[in-house]
């Protein structure tokens, strides 16, 4: 049960709202300082300071402002020549220092703060871990990558180590300077296929820009239950959001009863058997789980997807879902990219075990309009 919560609790490829504490890895609190400038004087203070403080969300701000992490200065406490943490160590000090609590409050210009960063589980959780990773492309400002099944993208309640992101940390140094490692999209711990990841701030925000204006194209391939006619084709149009019988999955739902988020998905059954089926998937929107959902909703679970109502199989211990191309037009050379990546090996035995082999590569091109 914990592992399918903590599947569910990794965010979304289009919600960046998860907290990052990038760099936060010892025992003892790390100290910030920070001035209001006059480009700041107004704002409220969550947001000035997610300006001064780029690497940590918004979310994670208003929560160390809550929680009385950041003291505002007197104007004429001079600091010059004395570290922060010989500040901080004098005792009784920071007991004088009015606590920013409010996030709406005001910045105002030439106010100082020191800022408390406090290791929690999660920030302990950002520390580098080499890991071999399969890179099919790389430049100065991104890197594609052929995601494993079984590898879990970002730290998440039951899987704190061992993902993608802590191996990215370890790969490139320059990623710790880039919020969640540069990654801006993600696929489910069990499945497999191609990611892109930023290697800069800038290429980070064009990335994600680019995925919000579905510019991004990204292309999966499902083994479902079920016979799917050849050539079939379905638009399948339906928001989703967290189960409202069952908190460790997602569903189609009536957003006029319940949360959640439009979502969008173009099918196409490329070949079928008996049994099961070939299904081509391009994504619209990054909802959680969002193709799984889609494809049981409308009667072809992704096979031995069993969180969605798929039979248990012997010969393959995840969903077979695969993300076999990705596209799009680079962000700084405008340059049009594409890459396919091949089945994986449990992938492939269990589509021939079918009747169902069939070569990635040979996917047309057309087989949905951009």
């Amino acid at each position: 049960m914990m592992d399918k919560i903590a599947q569910l609790n990794e965010p979304a490829e289009d919600d960046f709202s998860d907290p990052v504490a990038l760099g936060a890895g010892g025992e003892e609190s790390e100290w910030r300082e920070v001035s209001v400038g006059e480009d700041l004087h107004g704002k409220r203070l969550d947001l000035a300071l997610g300006e001064l403080l780029p690497e940590f969300s918004r979310s994670y701000l208003q929560t160390m402002l809550a929680q009385g992490q950041v003291y505002q200065l007197p104007m004429d406490l001079s600091t010059a020549g004395q570290s922060l943490d010989a500040w901080v160590s004098q005792a009784g000090f920071l007991d004088q220092l009015p606590q920013a609590s409010k996030a709406s409050a005001k910045a105002r210009a030439g106010t100082r703060f020191w800022i408390e960063l406090k290791p929690t589980e999660q920030s302990l959780a950002f520390v580098p871990e080499p890991m071999a990773l399969k890179v099919v492309y790389e430049d100065e400002h991104l890197r594609v990558i052929d995601k494993p099944a079984g590898l879990v993208v970002h730290p998440a309640p039951g899987h704190w180590q061992g993902t993608l992101l802590n191996g990215l940390l370890a790969w490139d140094e320059q990623s710790r300077f880039v919020p969640r490692a540069g990654i801006v999209h993600r696929l489910d711990k069990d499945t497999s296929g191609l990611m892109v990841v930023a290697r800069s701030r800038e290429c980070m925000d064009r990335l994600v820009a680019m995925i919000a204006q579905r510019s991004v194209k990204r292309e999966y391939m499902a083994l479902v239950q079920g016979v799917w006619s050849e050539g079939a084709r379905r638009e399948i149009h339906h928001a989703i959001g967290r189960d409202p019988k069952s908190r460790t999955k997602m569903s189609v739902v009536d957003l006029a009863k319940d949360s959640g988020k439009l979502a969008h998905t173009s099918c196409v059954s490329v070949k079928s058997a008996k049994e099961a089926s070939l299904v081509y998937c391009q994504l619209h929107t990054g909802r959680t789980h969002q193709i799984r959902v889609h494809l049981a909703h409308e009667g072809f679970p992704i096979w031995a997807d069993t969180l969605y109502g798929a039979r248990a199989q012997n010969a393959l211990s995840r969903q077979a879902l695969h993300a076999f191309r990705l596209g799009f037009e680079h962000p700084f050379s405008g340059e049009r990219l594409s890459w396919t990546c091949t089945w994986p090996e449990d992938l492939a035995r269990c589509t021939e075990s079918l009747g169902l082999s069939y070569n990635l590569n040979q996917t047309r091109k057309d087989l949905i309009p951009d």
